[in-house]
């Protein structure tokens, strides 16, 4: 990859994501879309006045905002190891196969590639999870001014959890390594299913702070 896309403008970024490249695509958007919530939980909690008892939601807020920094930049990171990881597996499926050497070789390449390529949604996955467990944290205690954000923030990492998850399974048929497949098939059938009741009940938070 030339440009770092952390680098790059909003109208850049996008435009790389419209063009022929197929890196970045789909993993690293759903990365960038658990940062951008992680960084609006990050401004909810900045908005959010001080409580009259700081010994309690005081230091719930404090956590939380910290947190959200945290996963904001380790999203950013993934979006980046996600476009190179991609951008990698399609360089090692060029390399020749003409010969039975070569192709072995470039087996192998192809193998290590997909495993990368697979972690780093595998990890986004984990990552947006952590975001939305710090939305339905902050939504009964944040501002109601911007309760609207924390909803917002709560989606975007539901879209960057569902989205790097199909990022995984596009990979499993190629997946050579048993261990990464185990983990990664495991962490898809315990984490996604728990998605729709999670987002419905920080919608009801949401909804009833709204009202």
């Amino acid at each position: 990859m030339e440009d770092r896309l952390t680098e790059l403008s909003v109208r850049d970024l996008v435009e790389r994501l419209a063009s022929r490249d197929p890196a970045p695509g789909g993993g690293s958007a759903a990365a960038l879309a658990g940062a951008m919530g992680a960084a609006l939980l990050r401004m909810v909690v900045e908005l959010t006045a001080a409580p009259k008892d700081p010994a309690s939601a005081g230091i719930e807020l404090a956590e939380i905002g910290a947190a959200a920094a945290t996963w904001q930049s380790e999203l950013l990171n993934l979006a980046e190891l996600d476009a190179n990881a991609y951008h990698a597996v399609v360089q090692a499926r060029r390399l020749p196969r003409e010969t039975e050497l070569e192709s072995q070789a470039r087996d192998v390449q192809v193998a290590a590639t997909v495993r990368e390529a697979t972690r780093a949604p595998l990890a986004t996955i984990r990552a947006a999870t952590a975001v939305l467990e710090l939305a339905e944290r902050l939504a009964p205690i944040g501002s109601r001014h911007a309760i609207s954000d924390v909803g917002v923030g709560g989606m975007l990492a539901l879209t960057s959890a569902r989205g790097a998850a199909l990022n995984v399974r596009i990979n499993l048929p190629h997946l050579k390594d048993r261990e990464l497949h185990a983990d990664a098939t495991t962490t898809l059938a315990a984490l996604l299913p728990e998605l729709d009741l999670r987002e419905a009940a920080l919608d009801a938070l949401v909804t009833e702070r709204m009202a």
